[in-house]
């Protein structure tokens, strides 16, 4: 970790050093790693003591991580992760709270806390996180990064601590969108469909409709932006039943899967867990096999019904979180009811597996404020190649 900390971001392991290629595409840029993954020489944590504890001295390092420096990237080090990457918050019982680089009286969200701050804090060029219900996309709003949740399975997590199988991904974020394509290069073949060169942008009223009438004037500029580079937007709705509907499937099979994932450790250890992580485990362990069953029947339904609505050139602009970042003086009744909030526009990538960036174009009252594309299945190359083109033409 760097000698230099005052984000916190980093976890105060001892300093190992991991080699890495001498030139290559990400050559000349530090990235941070979120300690769910392995790197040899490094223990993996989770961000829980008891896990760090039982981690001993990896061997090897995670395929995904050693493409980064077969590329050139150097390690800056190991990011603090929310508890076992089963929160929203960036608050970390054991390990503290990294302070957001762009807002620093403000929340930095998580899981990927330690990710976002160390580059909204320019400790490093870019951090890999991982993304299950907002991990990646819900810190980038708050922090002005821009941040992927890539379709999923796209990007490799093996070697990496598990949350939810089916809902798992690994994103990056950094601070402009030239390195965040760099990074892409390395991590992603092109797309097997791209998406045409001005795509049919749609836009969700009803994802719209969760945000407060207060709030909304602040996405005016950022969408002016990018209806003149792709075109007018369509009205359209990207719920399918009701909201209700939505955010209890993904609770429901986050939730029994969470709990496949960790429940023997809990249950065998009885770790001491932080606020909110104690109890959303607790929820966890009690979600019924009748509750599973109806909640996969509806992403399979709703899966279908987002892809028939994306078809092969569609592409959703929706706000990537419903406000700024809470400030970190609020309380954890509070923190929690934003959370849930927040799954509920956060759920539509994570139960359709469909690819979604946030883009750091927007703010309000001095803070950031993503907005986000989201595209059908395999199209993370052609919503990069967007980025970029919004990034040049507000240079």
């Amino acid at each position: 970790m760097p000698l230099h900390d005052p984000a916190h971001a980093f976890v105060p392991y001892p300093d190992v050093p991991v080699r890495h290629a001498a030139t290559g595409p990400l050559s000349g840029l530090y990235f941070g790693v979120k300690d769910l993954f392995d790197i040899a020489g490094y223990p993996t944590g989770g961000g829980n003591p008891l896990l760090l504890a039982m981690s001993g001295i990896k061997t090897q390092t995670a395929p995904t991580v050693q493409k980064l420096l077969d590329a050139g990237a150097a390690l800056a080090g190991k990011t603090v992760t929310d508890e076992l990457a089963f929160s929203m918050n960036g608050n970390n019982a054991h390990f503290g709270a990294p302070i957001n680089g762009s807002a620093p009286e403000r929340i930095t969200g998580g899981s990927s806390s330690g990710s976002a701050s160390a580059v909204s804090s320019r400790l490093c060029d870019f951090a890999l996180g991982t993304d299950t219900g907002g991990s990646v996309r819900a810190p980038a709003s708050h922090c002005g990064l821009y941040g992927i949740r890539p379709t999923h399975g796209r990007v490799s997590l093996e070697s990496a601590l598990a949350l939810c199988h089916s809902f798992d991904t690994c994103g990056w974020l950094a601070r402009d969108a030239h390195t965040f394509a760099r990074v892409a290069d390395v991590l992603l073949t092109p797309d097997a469909t791209p998406l045409p060169a001005r795509p049919r942008l749609l836009m969700p009223s009803d994802v719209w409709g969760l945000v407060d009438s207060a709030v909304r004037p602040a996405w005016d500029g950022a969408l002016q932006q990018i209806t003149q580079l792709l075109g007018s937007a369509q009205d359209c709705e990207a719920v399918l039943d009701s909201f209700d509907a939505m955010y209890w499937s993904f609770r429901y099979i986050q939730g029994r899967e969470a709990w496949m994932t960790d429940g023997a450790f809990i249950s065998r250890y009885a770790p001491v867990l932080g606020p909110g992580v104690k109890e959303r485990f607790d929820w966890s362990s009690k979600v019924t096999d009748a509750q599973m069953q109806e909640a996969e029947q509806f992403r399979a339904r709703f899966r279908q019904h987002l892809a028939d609505l994306l078809g092969s050139d569609g592409v959703l602009v929706m706000p990537s979180m419903p406000d700024i970042a809470p400030l970190r003086t609020a309380d954890e009744a509070s923190l929690e009811a934003y959370r849930n909030q927040a799954v509920q526009m956060l759920c539509l990538a994570g139960l359709a597996g469909f690819p979604q960036i946030s883009l750091p174009l927007a703010s309000r009252d001095g803070a950031p404020l993503g907005i986000s594309l989201l595209g059908p299945a395999g199209s993370d190359r052609s919503l990069i190649a967007i980025a970029q083109q919004l990034a040049a033409a507000a240079a």
